[in-house]
């Protein structure tokens, strides 16, 4: 019970009140471990930069569950109201759906204002080379990557807290950041490629779920189809979902294109599928904070 209510508490909090301030930012503090380590791993031969960057990857991984699994053991150790507070406070810096619904807004907002102030937000959210994306184009790739981070910031978190506690969600989070930092091609693909991979597998579930959440069941039979367009094994499947539901064509140009029967989105699309994953971050953690009781329930059980 205890964690179930610090989940909903963790939510709540984020809608409330957003990111914690960067020095008591636990994500900050993960760039800051794998943003010195990068550049000496990069200049590596490939065999060492790959065995170095695993390493450097399971080092980062054990310390994150470590702190987090005493955490959460002082924690659970207090009164259950206080314990509550603080296990929900602990979860709430490893997720972000205000942050990510107002950075999506946000985009959609300068864009009304001059296509080169919508590019130059996007860029702040993607990889990709903005500058020469239509109006479009800008859309595709802000509803993408709300989507797209609705699995990687919300669900999963949320998930790996209810399977795990407070250090499957740290180890998600861990997880998550090394992708977003290591996890590139080029000089990058060698040394991240650990965590590429460990990206991938721990995303296997959320994004599936995500997907089946943020579309109607009558749009289940297409979605596996168009979760196949995209290179990456996870990403189509949210991103695929909310092009159905909505009834747009998502693609990045040159590398996939998303329910090519859609049309293109329009402003209201982006207020449109904001309210859409809140929605769904707060059904999911709904339904997570439902079974979690029985989930423990079970696994003290098979532990017994």
């Amino acid at each position: 019970m205890i964690s179930a209510c610090a989940l909903l508490l963790a939510l709540w909090v984020d809608h409330r009140w957003g990111e914690p301030p960067v020095w008591a930012h636990p994500v900050v503090g993960m760039g800051r471990y794998l943003g010195a380590l990068g550049p000496h791993l990069y200049a590596l031969p490939a065999a060492a930069a790959f065995a170095l960057g695993a390493l450097a990857w399971s080092l980062g991984a054990a310390l994150c569950v470590a702190l987090a699994w005493a955490l959460q053991a002082l924690t659970l150790q207090l009164p259950a109201v206080l314990a509550v507070l603080v296990l929900g406070l602990l979860l709430k810096p490893l997720l972000a759906l205000r942050l990510l619904c107002e950075e999506v807004t946000a985009v959609e907002a300068a864009l009304q204002r001059s296509l080169p102030e919508g590019r130059a937000q996007l860029s702040r959210l993607v990889s990709r080379d903005t500058t020469q994306l239509s109006a479009d184009e800008v859309r595709e790739a802000a509803l993408e990557t709300l989507s797209e981070n609705l699995s990687d910031s919300v669900l999963a978190p949320l998930l790996y807290f209810a399977l795990a506690g407070l250090p499957g969600a740290a180890l998600y989070r861990f997880a998550n950041t090394a992708d977003a930092m290591w996890g590139y091609r080029g000089r990058y693909e060698w040394a991240g490629k650990w965590a590429a991979r460990a990206d991938d597998l721990l995303n296997l579930l959320p994004a599936r779920l995500t997907g089946l959440m943020l579309c109607a069941p009558r749009h289940w039979p297409r979605l596996r189809h168009e979760a196949r367009a995209t290179p990456s094994p996870n990403g189509g499947w949210p991103m695929g979902a909310l092009a159905l539901q909505l009834g747009l064509r998502l693609s990045k140009p040159g590398v996939y294109v998303l329910n090519a029967a859609g049309r293109a989105p329009c402003g209201a699309d982006i207020a449109a599928a904001v309210q859409r994953c809140r929605r769904v971050a707060w059904g999911a953690a709904l339904l997570m904070a439902t079974l979690l009781p029985l989930c423990s329930a079970l696994l003290q059980g098979a532990l017994a």
